[in-house]
């Protein structure tokens, strides 16, 4: 059995992190004390099948994972949350038992169900206070295909080279398929036959929390859970095509304070003290220095968008305002801290608030893009990859090996930076090219 320890060394030594978009080393998550394990197959965002093919494909190996991870920790139990409208699909009922101490729990088919504070709830009923991380509630929160790389960590001695990715939206062929880190979106697309038509834009990530991307220069990373090919006049694109300034200016002048933005918003009905329209309200003041305690709620916002995309009927984002408040907590490193003593109780109107999966894509101008994907299993073959050293959070990585170097696949060509970090490893056979402080370039 791996121990505690071993499989703590074992995860960083093989560069895993968090699969579903944040990119926290996993490692440093594992805490001693906990005694549930949260498996995140929520697949949050639209247009998403990344989770589901895996649990389509290789359900035995993620639970295989899962109980690596409850051994070594000593947690009594594991639930795997998936969405309804998934676990029908898959033959899954709420409660089902995969294997022992490990069930399946039924999420409801509503968005933002993947926040892990949510997600929490809706599992185990245990309700993470703010400014708090989930091991003070005993739990420890994986993304599915996390899971999975710590599962072939330990069981097949591999590091982490290739990404799982949905790949969505305005074309005909639709998939979710596997590519080497560092890859070329346009080498991806190109060997796939994906054309993006003219007037659309590729977000990497979903079209609620994803970023706009150009297909011609980005590449894929550790974090990379889909692209999402959708034109540039649908709601989920325009709202990210408005500059900062432009919103904190709209936000400014034209909220008439309705608080419909803190009504809807998922956090808030968590029971979190969390007012998007109070943000709004002091979007054009000294910030920080006018209402300090009310900007400290920012770090308790998930960025959902249900604010920005749903709630408002003036077209304002608080999401933005929030991520300004955000900012500055994040350049003095300051965070929300409860009050001694202080508890926060779930909203008795929540289940009302609730916004279901459907009505979330018709607000974004998407749910016609929304196709299921083939899943191609076989890896994308490339002969360049771009290894960044900061896909993730934390110290940045630093490179060990040289321009003129020949790497074979899997080798480690950067150490683990100076703190909280992780080493990188070569996603392809070939010689390094290039190498500087940010990437290393590789070819065969």
């Amino acid at each position: 059995m791996t121990t505690f320890e071993e499989l703590k060394q074992v995860m960083q030594t093989a560069g895993i992190v968090g699969a579903g978009g944040a990119g926290f080393p996993s490692f440093a998550k594992l805490a001693e004390g906990a005694d549930t394990l949260v498996i995140n197959g929520a697949e949050c965002e639209p247009m998403l099948y990344t989770d589901y093919s895996l649990m389509s494909a290789y359900l035995p190996l993620v639970v295989e994972g899962a109980t690596i991870v409850m051994r070594a920790v000593g947690m009594k139990r594991c639930l795997i949350g998936i969405k309804k409208h998934n676990c029908i699909k898959l033959g899954l009922s709420e409660g089902q038992e995969l294997a022992p101490d490990i069930t399946v729990k039924q999420l409801p088919n509503v968005y933002p169900m993947g926040d892990e504070i949510a997600l929490i709830y809706e599992t185990t009923g245990r309700l993470v206070q703010p400014g708090q991380l989930p091991i003070t509630q005993g739990v420890i929160v994986f993304n599915l295909e996390t899971i999975f790389n710590i599962r072939n960590a330990v069981v097949c001695g591999t590091v982490l080279t290739e990404k799982n990715l949905t790949i969505n939206g305005d074309i005909d062929n639709p998939v979710v398929v596997k590519a080497p880190i560092g890859m070329r979106v346009s080498d991806l697309f190109s060997h796939l036959g994906i054309r993006v038509p003219e007037g659309d834009a590729v977000l990497d990530g979903g079209p609620s929390m994803g970023r706009i991307v150009n297909p011609n220069t980005h590449i894929v990373t550790k974090t990379t859970k889909s692209l999402i090919i959708i034109p540039e006049n649908t709601p989920a694109v325009m709202v990210k095509q408005r500059k900062p300034e432009a919103h904190l200016a709209i936000a400014s002048s034209v909220c008439c304070q309705c608080t419909r933005c803190t009504d809807l918003c998922p956090r808030f009905n968590l029971g979190y003290p969390l007012e998007p329209h109070k943000h709004v309200r002091v979007a054009a003041s000294a910030l920080g220095e006018d209402q300090p305690e009310l900007i400290k709620t920012a770090s308790l916002c998930s960025s959902c968008g249900v604010c920005e995309i749903l709630a408002c009927c003036q077209y304002i984002s608080p999401r933005a305002v929030i991520a300004k408040h955000k900012a500055i907590l994040a350049k003095d490193h300051i965070r929300f801290s409860a009050p001694e003593g202080k508890t926060y109780t779930i909203a008795e109107d929540r289940p009302l608030t609730r916004v279901h999966s459907v009505k979330w894509m018709e607000s974004l101008g998407i749910r016609k893009y929304d196709k299921t994907p083939t899943y191609v299993p076989e890896l994308q073959p490339t002969n360049h990859v771009e290894i960044r050293m900061n896909p993730h959070i934390g110290a940045p990585s630093v490179p060990c090996v040289s321009v003129g170097d020949h790497v074979t696949k899997g080798q480690r060509i950067a150490d683990p930076g100076t703190g909280l970090s992780i080493p990188q490893h070569a996603t392809i056979d070939g010689k390094v090219i290039f190498v500087d402080p940010t990437k290393i370039i590789i070819e065969n």
